[in-house]
Formats: C-alpha cells, structure tokens, sequence
C-alpha cells in the first residue's frame, strides 16, 4: 500500500484523544511510507492527519470542492491539493489515487466515505481493503448495526468482512496489507438472489 485515502472528520472535538489520535496515524503513516489522501482540510482531524504526515516527510494529497477551498479551509501546504466540482469527483478521486481506505472517528460526511467505499467494494467497482481504525471504541455501534445487517441478511455472508476493523493502528494496516477481495456483486449471477 502506497497510498491510503484517510477518511475522519473535520471537526475537533472536546476530547483532545480524538485530534491527538490522527496525528499519531499522520506520523506513522508517513514513517512507513505510506502516502495519505484526504478531503485537502485544514482544519480538525483532517488537518491533524495531514499536518503530521507532512511534519514526517510524508506525501499528502488533497482533494477538496471548489466551495470549501472558496471558504478558505482549503490545506495550502500539502504535497497536492486537486480542487473539484463536487463531492462525487473528490470521493472518486480518493478510490483512484489510493491503494486503500484508512476510517478515523468522524461524523456524517467520514459516513458516506465509508459507506461508499464498502458499497463499491461489495459491487467490485474497486478491490481495495477497507479498514476501520474503531479507536476508543467509537465505531462499536456501527460493527454491531453492520454484523445485524448480515444476520438479518441485506450482506451476504462472502461480503460481510470488507470491513477490517481493529483498535491499533498497526495491526489494521497489517490486515489491511493481506487483504484478499471477496468475490463481487458484479461478478455473480444475480437473477436467483
């Protein structure tokens, strides 16, 4: 993995742990030379990833819409920035610069980017591994509401492990490395399903 689009939020909030976890993954991204790609943010835990990243060598790439370059929160001093249209060019953008999906704590918008990234794997519109950093515990809840979704039976059972999720960082990227793709949507034959 060269590359990973790092999805969390653009807020700070009160618990510094949350802040002060993404720059501990900036840092130790850019010390295994893995390239981070994120929402071009300058502000909370975006703008701690990438800060961090940066202050250790690493690339950062950012890709952000037009509208919130224009609100001027826009990181001027990452490695790229690529200003887009929408939010479909930027979360397109993050699936073809990156070899994989790193999910930080965050709220809706970290959400959709990873509820995104789940689907396209699920269809095979990418093969890349999809990893949950669930650091003090914050995604419990989701991993339980995803393990219903499969038990009730919306997620087929080759399809429930596209998300890796582990509480340290270095043992997710190591299952994220050995990530082997289920077989896709695309691939089988839905008329009987």
């Amino acid at each position: 993995m060269k590359r990973l689009a790092v999805y969390c939020g653009s807020a700070s909030p009160a618990d510094g742990r949350y802040v002060a976890l993404a720059a501990a993954v900036g840092a130790e991204l850019a010390r295994r030379g893995i390239g981070v790609v994120y929402g071009g943010g300058r502000l909370g835990l975006m703008g701690a990833v990438a800060d961090a990243a940066l202050a250790g060598g690493g690339e950062v790439i950012g890709v952000i819409p037009r509208a919130l370059e224009d609100a001027e929160v826009a990181h001027r001093g990452c490695t790229e920035l690529h200003v887009v249209e929408t939010m479909h060019e930027r979360k397109a953008a993050f699936t073809s610069l990156s070899d994989g999906f790193l999910t930080l704590p965050g709220g809706v918008g970290t959400m959709d980017e990873l509820w995104e990234a789940v689907s396209w794997a699920q269809l095979g519109y990418h093969a890349k591994p999809v990893g949950l950093l669930n650091a003090f515990g914050f995604y419990d809840q989701l991993l339980s509401f995803n393990a219903h979704m499969a038990e009730v039976g919306f997620i087929r059972p080759i399809h429930r492990g596209i998300i890796i999720a582990e509480h340290e960082l270095g043992l997710l990227l190591e299952r994220m490395a050995a990530h082997e793709p289920a077989m896709p949507l695309l691939a089988m034959d839905l008329r009987g399903i």
